[in-house]
């Protein structure tokens, strides 16, 4: 039979072995002995000394700042605009295209397939931002934003996603953490204007009843142009 061990990666040696001893009265009586290894076999018993500790104290160090870094997954999405490993945060654009929207009863609009704008995203694993394009170009640093036309979509563009359980905090992939975020946002309920913000140029309610009614492309005509370029947002 051949041996393939060598084909598994490196392969680690026993060294020691701790064993901790606990007295009979109580947790706080302790006492650690270490066991040198040979071929596998605990051997030359002998108490926990200084240096040892030490060497034990420094493996079992963790980096908890790099721990859960943002990182791509080989090369990055061409969609992806910037993004910052440390914060978590990443900025991408979407283009125009259809997407299943939801909608609170109270609104009076079914959901359904309706045509969206290009949208500029920003989030990070706690929030989210969402602008609108009026084009879908992949846009420079002096492209204008618009006010994403949705319900539930501050002024500033920070959405508020009501009772959707987020859950992005052990994320650790760019592209998985933009599309959870694409995924809560299109899959939420939209329910209302906040703040008394109107997105749109017109009447937000009407706007998605004839879009999802009649399948046309999303009128650009009716972005709100903010005061933002791209380049005060990108990271």
């Amino acid at each position: 039979m051949e041996d393939i061990t060598n084909s598994f990666g490196t392969y680690f040696d026993p060294i020691s072995a701790l064993v901790f001893y606990r007295g009979n009265r109580g947790y706080n009586e302790t006492y650690v002995e270490c066991f040198d290894m040979e071929n596998g076999i605990p051997v030359n018993p002998h108490p926990l000394t200084v240096n040892e500790g030490k060497r034990l104290a420094t493996a079992l160090q963790v980096d908890e700042e790099n721990l859960n870094l943002l990182k791509s997954d080989g090369i990055v999405n061409s969609n992806l605009l910037s993004f910052d490993a440390k914060s978590a945060t990443i900025v991408w654009h979407t283009r125009a295209q259809f997407r299943e929207l939801f909608f609170n009863n109270h609104l009076g609009i079914k959901s359904g397939k309706a045509h969206t704008p290009p949208m500029v995203w920003v989030a990070d694993r706690e929030k989210l931002k969402v602008f609108a394009l009026s084009t879908s170009r992949k846009p420079t640093i002096n492209t204008p934003l618009y006010n994403a036309p949705y319900f539930n979509v501050y002024v500033d563009g920070s959405v508020c996603m009501g009772t959707v359980d987020i859950s992005t905090t052990e994320t650790g992939s760019v592209d998985q953490l933009m599309k959870l975020w694409e995924n809560y946002f299109f899959n939420s309920y939209f329910s209302h204007l906040m703040s008394d913000h109107n997105p749109v140029n017109g009447n937000c309610v009407m706007l998605w009843e004839n879009l999802i009614d009649n399948g046309k492309l999303f009128p650009t005509e009716m972005l709100v142009k903010t005061s933002k370029k791209l380049k005060d947002i990108l990271l």
